[in-house]
């Protein structure tokens, strides 16, 4: 006889919440531009792009911004488009809110969660332009391969948050993750690579060069992006 658990299973989380201590100007970010630039995973139904920043653009998000110096760099050269990030770690959250604060950027919206629970429940289907995942935890060790993010079922996922011919965008600096990475977009019939089967793209100009990624080419890292666009 099958033994069914009372309680549900936990998710495999693509994170472990393991940062530093959060500094003072970090804390002063929070408590005074999180009520303006924060969103709430809790709140029920979809975000509306258009009440969220007042007007009608392209969308972005980037899961994973680390210290946000990339996103607000690329929210600062494209006022045009809105962007949203979403980060687990509240360090990385409050240098974002500083750097938004410092460069006076009013189209970044920023969540605080897990990015699948994010994706799922909150934004809208065929509604991102761009979607951004850059030097995500590669995971290296064979047995925690399970916790990469780059999966079937996220692929799927990211499939239906973007618009028709939306592009998902890529980048890391471990080659066993950039050939996962490569070989799970592969199979995927949601998508077609923008630079040709199995090839991967240049670092576009429009790609800040993130601190992360800096640090891995003075250790003598290569970066590899992908490009793909969503056929739906």
């Amino acid at each position: 006889m099958q033994v069914v658990s009372p309680y549900p299973l936990r998710p495999i989380r693509s994170f472990v919440r393991r940062e530093g201590r959060i500094s003072k100007a970090q804390l002063s970010a929070w408590e005074r531009l999180w009520p303006i630039y924060g969103l709430s995973a809790s709140d029920p139904g979809c975000i509306a792009f258009e009440s969220l920043f007042g007007r009608t653009a392209d969308t972005v998000l980037e899961i994973g911004f680390g210290d946000g110096h990339s996103l607000a760099e690329m929210a600062k050269n494209a006022p045009e488009k809105n962007f949203i990030g979403i980060e687990v770690y509240r360090t990385g959250v409050g240098n974002l809110l500083t750097l938004i604060e410092k460069h006076k950027l009013s189209n970044i919206r920023i969540f605080c969660a897990d990015a699948v629970e994010i994706l799922t429940n909150k934004i809208p289907d065929n509604s991102l332009t761009t979607l951004q995942l850059f030097f995500a935890d590669p995971w290296p060790k064979v047995r925690h391969h399970k916790r990469r993010i780059v999966q079937a079922s996220f692929i799927k996922l990211v499939s239906q948050k973007l618009k028709s011919l939306g592009t998902f965008h890529l980048a890391t600096d471990w080659m066993d993750y950039a050939y996962h990475m490569m070989a799970v977009l592969g199979e995927s019939v949601d998508f077609v690579n923008a630079s040709g089967a199995n090839q991967f793209t240049p670092r576009p100009d429009f790609r800040p060069v993130t601190k992360y990624e800096q640090r891995g080419l003075r250790l003598g890292h290569q970066t590899w992006d992908l490009i793909f666009l969503n056929r739906d």
